[in-house]
C-alpha cells in the first residue's frame, strides 16, 4: 500500500497506486466507498477527491485499452451501463499484468531458451530460464492451451560437434555497456597463438555471432580521416572468449565510427565481418550429383546455377564471397565435389587436402 493517501499523489503516480490497490479477482471487487479508505482521507474536501477517484478509474481503463488493449479494469455492472442507484464495484482481471505476458511472449522466451542452450554463459542463461519459469507460472494454463503452447515440447535445438567456448559473464556486461553508451573499451586480449594476453583500447561496434562462437567488431584507436579506407583498416575482430578483461572506458567512441559506411550491413557487405579474403569470386564446382540435391534446397547464392554434366555429376556456379567458412565447407566436401574455378582457390584446397592426407597415411 502507498505509504501516504493516493489523492496526495501526481496523476501518473496515482493511477500505479490504483493498479497496485484494485482486487484481483471479482469476488473481492470493491467499491468506490471502500476503495476511498486508501485514496484520500480529507473529509473537508471528501466530494471532491471521490470525484477524483471515479476520473482516476476511467483514466487507468483507458490506458489499459489503449496500450494493452486490454479490457482488465473491470466495472460491475459494465462500463457504459446505467448504475441506476447500485453501487458500482471494481476489479483487475486475474490474468493481467503490466508485463504484457501472454502467449507471444511466453512463446519467444521458450524459444529463447532452446535456441540459446548451447550459446550464452550460464548466468544469461540462468536468467532466461528464471524468466520463463515466471511467465509459466503465471500464464501456464492459457499457454499450454494456446496454439503457440502446443508448440514448446516438438522443438529442440542439437549443440554443436565442437562445444561453445567458456565466456566471462563480467566481459560480457562491460561490452555490452561500453556498446549501448558508445563509450570506448579497455580489453586485455589473448592471441591464439600468443603466449601472454594483451591491453589494447577498442572503439566497439556491435558484436557478430558465427555458429558458436561470438565476435566483437570494432576499431582499433585512431584519428578521424577523410578517407573511410583508411579509417577501415584500422578495423578488428575479437573472439569474446579470448578476451580476459574489459573495462569501459568513461570516453565517448569518435564520431566517425558512427558513419553510415561503418554499420554492422556496411561492414557485412565490405567483407569486414568475415575471416579472409573477403573478396567476392566466380565459384565453380563439379559436384556428384546425388551430393548436389541439398543445394537446390539451401543454395550458395542467389544467382546460382545447376547445370547436369552427366548422369554422375552436376556443375554448380554461384557468386560469394572468399571466406574461410567457404573453404572450411568446400574441404568438408572433400570426397563429392572438386572446385573448378577459380584457380587459386582450387589451390587452396589441394593444399589443404594433401596436408590431411599426409596425416592420416603417416
Amino acid at each position: 500500500m502507498p505509504a501516504h493517501p493516493i489523492a496526495s499523489y501526481t496523476k501518473s503516480a496515482r493511477l500505479f497506486a490504483l493498479y497496485q490497490c484494485l482486487p484481483r479477482s471479482e469476488a473481492d471487487a470493491i467499491s468506490l466507498t471502500e476503495l476511498m479508505q486508501n485514496y484520500g482521507d480529507d473529509s473537508n474536501n471528501y466530494t471532491n477527491e471521490r470525484k477524483n477517484l471515479e476520473n482516476d478509474l476511467i483514466g487507468l481503463n483507458q490506458i489499459f485499452n489503449d496500450i494493452f488493449y486490454s479490457d482488465a479494469l473491470i466495472r460491475v455492472p459494465a462500463w457504459g451501463q446505467n448504475i441506476s442507484g447500485k453501487a458500482a464495484r471494481f476489479y483487475i482481471e486475474s490474468r493481467f499484468s503490466i508485463d504484457i505476458i501472454n502467449e507471444q511472449t511466453v512463446f519467444f522466451w521458450g524459444m529463447l531458451d532452446k535456441y540459446t542452450a548451447n550459446y550464452l554463459p550460464v548466468s544469461f542463461k540462468q536468467s532466461i530460464t528464471d524468466k520463463l519459469t515466471q511467465l509459466r507460472r503465471q500464464e501456464r494454463d492459457n499457454f499450454h492451451q494456446s496454439p503457440l503452447g502446443q508448440w514448446q515440447d516438438r522443438l529442440i535445438t542439437l549443440p554443436s560437434i565442437v562445444q561453445v567456448p567458456k565466456l566471462d559473464s563480467d566481459v560480457i556486461a562491460s561490452i555490452h555497456q561500453a556498446l549501448l553508451q558508445s563509450r570506448q573499451l579497455q580489453i586485455r586480449y589473448q592471441k591464439k597463438w600468443e603466449g601472454q594476453p594483451t591491453q589494447r583500447v577498442v572503439y566497439p561496434k556491435g558484436l557478430i555471432f558465427i555458429d558458436n562462437m561470438i565476435y566483437l567488431t570494432g576499431f582499433n584507436p585512431t584519428d578521424d580521416h577523410i578517407d573511410d579506407k583508411e579509417l577501415l583498416k584500422r578495423h578488428r575482430n575479437f573472439a569474446v572468449n579470448r578476451i580476459t578483461e574489459a573495462v569501459v572506458i568513461d570516453k565517448l567512441i569518435p564520431d566517425w565510427v558512427g558513419r553510415d559506411v561503418f554499420t554492422l550491413d556496411s561492414l557485412q557487405k565490405l567483407g569486414k565481418l568475415e575471416f579472409g579474403e573477403n573478396i567476392e569470386i566466380n565459384l565453380v564446382l563439379k559436384v556428384q550429383k546425388y551430393a548436389c540435391q541439398h543445394l537446390y534446397e539451401r543454395p550458395l547464392s542467389t544467382d546460382q546455377q545447376i547445370t547436369i554434366i552427366d548422369d554422375t555429376w552436376n556443375q554448380v556456379s554461384a557468386t560469394v564471397a572468399n571466406t574461410t567458412r567457404l573453404q572450411d565447407w568446400l574441404v568438408s566436401m572433400s570426397q563429392l565435389a572438386v572446385v573448378v574455378e577459380p584457380s587459386e582457390l582450387k589451390t587452396v584446397i589441394l593444399e589443404r587436402l594433401q596436408s590431411a592426407l599426409a596425416l592420416y597415411e603417416n
